[in-house]
């Protein structure tokens, strides 16, 4: 069996790892467009903060591909997939041949029309290696940066940038930080610990347009910088399907098992959708460890095995500046809160089943016991929730409950 998978990171490990639980001897050809060792993105920040280092960021060790059996084409771009002849084009003129092909090549930053940009002479987004190397040689101590994007990605740039540049201001069009994860309560108290670190912010505002370093907001305010950052989000890379003809919405679109509708093309990680057991619905979510787990199932499939991965979650576990939040689910039905000043907890409940969470701050011990009740259905009225809200332990499930989700 000739197995082929484009893409190097959380989704193509998942899937390596799948195929070689099934099959110890297939032929294994992974293409990665970037020329690195599989990393691990979401630590670029902390390469920037002097957290970590190259060595540190490795996914797996350097004996990865060899020790699983795997060809790795670093540094070399996949241009077309022929899903009828089962081959791979790649932009040398080669061909690739595959029985099974896992696409797991992610996302690009999205970088809106914005007037006057290509006037901005030091501008970069930032989700890959080269994004945050090239980042990092153009800042100094003087540097003043503006950044677009309140969001994950923009945040955690302000975080491993702030303390080594004169001045960090954020914009964003939203009218709090971190819009997709956090209700109303808690964006205002993760914003009141940003700005006591040193950011700016500029909210229910953006840039309208930009004069060489000089950028122009909507609200009328001009702000001179030295380095623009643009982090408003991501595109799903889901080219290569959908020129092939496969299906695509805002990802790609998979079965459980993570096929395509092409023949023998799966898909894993944030090019394409996964059920979202909290809401109901078909969507990106654009996280590591569903890419993985989707990988995985994928890999799993491609090497016979009746493989389904139907329940995953959004979640965030995430720390700016020492303040930690984890997040889960989705925010529907009724909200309960409860906070201090050393910590906040939302919780959102539906028809008797806990849909989503929100902790920040002095509140995140055990809260896997709360993305168990998500994942696993458990009806609210089979547990003491009144004590799980208050503090998250495992008598609050009844002894037969206890030993059939946590084995004890």
């Amino acid at each position: 069996m000739d197995y082929v998978i484009i893409g190097n990171s959380a989704g193509a490990v998942g899937c390596i790892e799948g195929i070689r639980s099934v099959d110890k001897a297939g032929k294994i050809t992974l293409i990665a467009s970037e020329p690195y060792h599989t990393y691990s993105r979401p630590l670029i920040s902390y390469l920037l903060e002097g957290k970590t280092d190259l060595e540190r960021m490795k996914y797996r060790p350097d004996s990865y591909y060899e020790a699983m059996g795997v060809q790795a084409r670093l540094g070399v771009k996949a241009s077309a997939i022929q899903p009828q002849e089962h081959r791979v084009l790649l932009e040398t003129g080669e061909e690739i041949p595959y029985d099974k092909l896992l696409v797991a090549t992610g996302s690009t930053p999205f970088v809106p029309p914005m007037e006057g940009l290509e006037t901005v002479e030091k501008q970069f987004t930032f989700l890959s290696l080269d994004d945050a190397k090239a980042l990092e040689a153009a800042l100094t101590p003087e540097s003043r940066v503006f950044l677009v994007g309140a969001g994950l990605i923009g945040l955690k740039c302000a975080e491993g940038i702030a303390r080594r540049v004169k001045s960090v201001e954020v914009a964003d069009l939203a009218d709090q930080v971190l819009p997709s994860i956090l209700d109303r309560e808690s964006a205002v108290r993760v914003q009141s610990y940003l700005e006591s670190q040193g950011l700016t912010f500029y909210l229910g505002d953006t840039a309208a347009k930009f004069a060489g370093n000089t950028a122009f907001l909507k609200s009328g305010k001009t702000l001179d910088f030295d380095a623009l950052v643009l982090a408003v989000g991501v595109r799903p890379n889901v080219s290569l399907v959908k020129d092939a003809g496969g299906k695509v919405n805002r990802g790609i679109v998979t079965d459980g098992s993570g096929l395509t509708s092409l023949p023998d093309v799966y898909a894993a990680g944030d090019c394409c959708e996964s059920w979202d057991i909290t809401s109901g619905e078909s969507r990106v979510l654009a996280l590591l460890p569903n890419a993985y787990l989707q990988g995985e199932c994928a890999g799993r499939s491609m090497a016979g095995e009746d493989a389904r991965f139907t329940n995953a979650i959004p979640m965030n576990a995430i720390g700016f500046f020492g303040l930690h939040l984890i997040t889960a689910g989705s925010y529907l039905g009724q909200k309960l809160a409860a906070g201090d000043e050393n910590s906040y907890k939302a919780f959102f409940v539906e028809d008797g089943f806990l849909k989503g969470f929100i902790l920040v701050g002095n509140c995140l011990e055990n809260a896997g016991v709360y993305t168990s009740l998500i994942r696993e259905r458990v009806p609210l009225d089979t547990v003491d929730f009144d004590l799980l809200r208050e503090h998250p332990q495992f008598m609050a499930f009844a002894p037969s409950k206890r030993r059939e989700m946590f084995g004890r």
